[in-house]
């Protein structure tokens, strides 16, 4: 671990390649496309592709001959699929930490390219295997019964695809489409810099730092900061607004074509839920936004305010609230996940010891966090840590995802293809191992900084799912008639925050450029982001109830419940743990956990407020 509390750490990549420059990237970047034009060679030889009967087609391989066919495309495929993850990965590491690379950025381009080629081959791969008949299959090829769920999705997929011209043409227009609106967001959003008065001297800092100052414990500063960056996002908002459009339409345009009735459908499909499940959580969301309501007037009291302001939500109380600093955060999280078991202690050792993490906020960096699967059992974590409980909270969830692509390393890229929705399961875990010990060994005055800062994720995830998927949804309606204004996005934002925030947050001090910022919304693959954090979060919650109520039934399904998020539904899944997702009860079961921790804050805050002291 980092031995330097002043400074914060940048990741190690030279453990994959010296650097861009050096001929061990650039020979892997041969292979790779030299492997994928083979892998279409294969494709071509053994017609993998949509199958049609057609005149003068020769006779169908046998049962026995397309179990030792779809082996070696399986194989194949799956090996290309490890060696371009790893690239992607590798160069998207300094894309990431800064945009103004342009070595990196030229190498991103390229490896584009050869992932547009690799789109192109999944499309006709899973045509291919969506017309096999795949309990013959199954019986007679190993292969096969490893990749089971995968052949009965792809037979559901196939059904949604364009021809086969339409959906090469789509791979291939979706690198100056929605490919390329979604990276001019990127590099746009992580090079604007704000403009503010700080201590008396005006200053230009990156928009990552200035959304730090939200947690400044003085309210001038951040409401500077805060209309400093509405300045700075109204400034760049013409080219995001195209950029939002572009996607949006596009995504439009295919999921039309695809034979979705709507973006949403094509969304649940691809998190492998159904409308039943979906309308049981946003019900449950719904039902809880009171409560989250009252968190955040309970927050307003304890900031002495008569009601919050946008950029007090994530304020620290005044007083003696702790500094997390990175490497005490480090070793609380080591320490508390040890308690959990020895390998998910292990897995964050490594993650700080091997230097997986890039915590330092900086020019050209992106905002947010997120966990990426580099190569084998390794991942990197990707922060902008700030010395507080919610970074460390952050920094325990994100670790969380890298435990879960430990538990995915032994699959098979096609395998480990897990849904969003799933994807939030281990770092909602981790994250509440880390608060509940936290709690623990607090006093009553600190409790109060633990559960604000968790109840703030909590907000985040919950509040804004319930507002940005009213957003989408409004987006993807109307631009369906046609493009949307900057006024017009700002309006649809205003709007959803409001009725999701409710009485709790003053409204003429709302951020009306969330859109600019969120870069989930410029992905041109994926549709509908907001809900399946919501979902990850409750069912993670209702998971560690489950670890609770009886610790060694827990530890012995957890790892295989994680090894297998890429094999199954959401439901089949579930069911493991005795859960009913399409059940709104549980749900309501999960969101009990949530109350519980407003109910204390609100007591803790009484308590404050009857005795006088500061909170």
């Amino acid at each position: 671990m980092t031995s330097d509390t002043s400074t914060l750490p940048r990741w190690d990549m030279t453990t994959v390649f010296p650097d861009l420059r050096s001929p061990e990237f650039e020979q892997a970047c041969d292979a790779a496309a030299r492997d994928i034009a083979a892998l279409a060679e294969l494709f071509d030889a053994h017609e993998v592709g949509r199958r049609e009967p057609a005149a003068g087609r020769g006779p169908l391989l046998d049962d026995e001959a397309m179990a030792r066919v779809f082996a070696e495309v399986v194989d194949r495929y799956n090996a290309v699929l490890d060696a371009t993850g790893t690239l992607e990965a590798y160069v998207y590491a300094f894309v990431s930490t800064d945009s103004r690379d342009d070595q990196a950025q030229a190498a991103l381009s390229e490896l584009l390219q050869q992932k547009m080629r690799l789109a192109q081959l999944d499309t006709r791969f899973t045509a291919w295997v969506g017309s096999l008949d795949a309990e013959a299959l199954i019986e007679r090829s190993p292969v096969a019964r490893d990749h089971a769920f995968l052949l009965h999705q792809a037979r559901q997929a196939a059904a949604h695809q364009m021809s086969p011209a339409e959906e090469d043409l789509a791979a291939e227009l979706g690198l100056s489409g929605g490919t390329a609106w979604f990276r001019l967001h990127q590099d746009l959003t992580s090079q604007i810099m704000v403009r503010l008065e700080l201590d008396g001297e005006v200053r230009e800092l990156p928009m990552s730092e200035a959304q730090n100052l939200a947690y400044e414990p003085d309210r001038e500063v951040r409401r500077r900061a805060h209309e400093a960056q509405i300045g700075a996002w109204q400034a760049a908002a013409t080219p995001l607004a195209a950029a939002l459009n572009g996607v949006k339409g596009e995504t439009n345009a295919l999921a039309a074509r695809r034979r979705w009735e709507t973006p949403l459908d094509a969304a649940l499909f691809d998190n492998r839920i159904d409308r039943q499940t979906l309308d049981a959580l946003l019900g449950a969301i719904g039902d809880g936004l009171p409560d989250l309501g009252r968190y955040l007037r309970a927050k307003a009291r304890v900031l002495g305010l008569p009601l919050l302001a946008w950029y007090d939500m994530v304020a620290p109380r005044g007083g003696s609230d702790r500094a997390w600093a990175f490497d005490e955060a480090a070793a609380f999280i080591v320490e508390q996940f040890g308690t959990y078991s020895p390998a998910l202690a292990e897995l964050a050792a490594r993650a700080f010891d091997l230097r997986w993490i890039d915590a330092e906020p900086r020019p050209g960096k992106g905002g947010g966090a997120f966990c990426m699967p580099l190569r084998g059992d390794e991942s990197r974590v990707f922060t902008n840590y700030k010395p507080a409980y919610l970074s460390m909270s952050i920094l325990a969830h994100e670790l969380g995802h890298a435990y879960h692509n430990l538990q995915l390393a032994h699959r098979t890229p096609l395998q480990r293809r897990t849904p969003m929705t799933r994807a939030e399961t281990a770092s909602i875990f981790c994250e509440t191992i880390v608060q509940q010990a936290a709690l623990r060994r607090a006093d009553e005055n600190e409790q109060l900084a633990i559960l604000d800062g968790a109840l703030q994720s909590v907000v985040s995830t919950v509040t804004f799912t319930a507002a940005m998927f009213r957003f989408e949804r409004d987006v993807f309606a109307a631009r369906r008639q046609r493009e949307l204004s900057i006024g017009e996005l700002n309006e649809m934002m205003l709007n959803a925050q409001q009725q999701a925030l409710g009485d709790a947050v003053d409204p003429t001090t709302i951020q009306p450029y969330v859109w600019a910022g969120v870069p989930h919304l410029y992905i041109p693959d994926l549709w509908f982001y907001n809900f399946p954090y919501a979902y990850g979060l409750l069912f993670g919650l209702g998971l560690y109830a489950r670890y609770e109520a009886d610790p060694a039934a827990f530890r012995a399904g957890y790892d295989d419940l994680l090894a297998s998020t890429g094999l199954a539904d959401a439901a089949t899944l579930a069911a493991r743990f005795g859960i009913d997702v399409r059940s709104p009860d549980f749900w309501r079961s999960s969101f009990a956990v949530v109350r519980a921790d407003i109910d204390r804050f609100e007591e803790l805050v009484g308590r404050h407020a009857a005795s006088g002291s500061q909170a």
